[in-house]
């Protein structure tokens, strides 16, 4: 598993965009910025909807109050499912990502097999990289949703 101090790894994500598929080159988009990153096991989930997604859109303001540049939301689903989860949740200052066929989970170590579920998903996370390193990783454990709130990043932010 990807740790603190460590760099981002290569890897594409991808965006629905208003002119179509945007593939993101993780080394770029993580370059040169503070970013607040955090996953969930899948889009239209029970907690995701209820209250992680929504809680980043909430914050999002204070989070960019405190010097991130951008926060990513990341799930092992396609790039449309993102695109259409966002909107429904008004998560406009968010980056809806799709990690689609789960690569770049994999490559951070964050991956867990949900089975019928949906096969390989991620782990539910946040994490605050600058400049492509990883300076915070707050990894949920099973059943869990304490430390990647909103709320926890943005304490993690202050202190």
């Amino acid at each position: 598993m990807i740790e603190q101090g460590q760099r981002i790894p290569k890897g594409t994500l991808s965006e629905l965009g208003p002119d179509g598929m945007i593939n993101h080159d993780t080394e770029e988009l993580f370059a040169g910025k503070k970013t607040v990153v955090f996953a969930l096991p899948g889009a239209y989930t029970p907690t995701c909807s209820a209250a992680h997604l929504p809680g980043f859109v909430v914050f999002a303001d204070q989070l960019k109050a405190k010097g991130v540049d951008q926060i990513i939301c990341l799930s092992v689903n396609d790039a449309f499912v993102m695109k259409a989860w966002g909107e429904a949740h008004n998560a406009e200052e968010i980056l809806m990502l799709g990690d689609g066929d789960a690569s770049f989970t994999k490559a951070l170590g964050l991956e867990k097999e949900t089975g019928s579920f949906g096969g390989t998903r991620s782990k539910r996370y946040a994490m605050i990289v600058d400049d492509g390193v990883v300076t915070l990783l707050n990894v949920e454990a099973e059943g869990q949703f304490e430390v990647s709130k909103a709320e926890a990043i943005l304490t993690a932010l202050e202190s």
